[in-house]
């Protein structure tokens, strides 16, 4: 499933054709939103956004499309109306002038007015976005000492769209690794140093991935990989994926654990168990 800093970078690519743009079509793969393309068709758009893993377009007009991609859904952004040819189910068109903006597969997708949208059943119980330009490490800190989630798990916590929006599986091994943080440790147990460093590298990590489009590794570390040739996904991340390999801060063996039915990934050394 796409994370935060996926749907960002895609919502950008989205924001970059249709924002203040008047959109001449619109169509719909989901027969239950048919009725819903007139009222939307030759609107000009306000802003694209993002929470958590969902994407809104805002039209002038004071209606808004909400979609979540969920596992499979995807955006694509193309010059000029002709539709690429692809086995995946288009679901949503929005075409001006000169570009046109598709998602496939997804099916998680409805048109809200604005002003209804803090009663939308996902958006009125999320927490603050992993992207937000608002969202600082103090806050993150803050909810680590919350009562609603200090007696959580880490690797339980931070898949919880709740404690902070549009973190996902692989975000989540990243952020403890970096942080030196075990998934079994309890937020309530971390001293002030070690909530710091967990909410910071919250911050670094999704913001990393975002700007170099998936990698979540240091720079210098990740330039020092590449020159090495090796694969894409081992020169990536720090421990996601890349079982039995070694850690590369203290060179021991990343080990894969399941935890809420999901994989995860740490290392024992960098991240000793409570």
């Amino acid at each position: 499933m796409p994370e935060g800093p996926e749907i960002r970078r895609a919502a950008d690519e989205v924001a970059a054709v249709l924002e203040g743009q008047v959109v001449e079509t619109v169509r719909f793969g989901l027969p239950r939103l048919k009725r819903s393309e007139a009222p939307l068709r030759g609107h000009r758009v306000r802003a694209v956004e993002t929470r958590g893993k969902a994407m809104l377009v805002h039209f002038e007009h004071g209606l808004s499309l909400y979609s979540h991609n969920q596992l499979y859904g995807v955006w694509r952004v193309i010059e000029g109306h002709e539709l690429p040819q692809s086995k995946r189910s288009l679901r949503v068109l929005l075409q001006t002038v000169t570009h046109s903006a598709l998602l496939y597969s997804a099916s998680d997708i409805s048109v809200w007015p604005v002003e209804e949208l803090v009663n939308h059943p996902f958006l009125a119980r999320i927490g603050p976005d992993i992207m937000s330009a608002g969202l600082t490490w103090q806050a993150i800190a803050e909810r680590l000492q919350s009562p609603r989630f200090a007696r959580r798990n880490l690797g339980s916590l931070y898949l919880d769209q709740q404690f902070v929006a549009g973190i996902g599986n692989y975000l989540r091994s990243e952020i403890l690794h970096a942080a030196q943080l075990h998934p079994l440790q309890r937020a309530a147990e971390l001293g002030a140093g070690e909530r710091g460093r967990l909410a910071r590298a919250t911050l670094t990590i999704s913001l990393r991935s975002y700007r170099t489009e998936g990698v979540t590794l240091g720079a210098a570390l990740a330039r020092s990989l590449a020159r090495q040739s090796l694969p894409w996904e081992q020169r990536r991340f720090a421990v996601f994926g890349r079982a039995e390999l070694p850690c590369y801060r203290c060179g021991t063996p990343v080990v894969r654990r399941e935890l809420n039915t999901r994989r995860l990934y740490l290392c024992l050394q960098c991240q000793p168990a409570p």
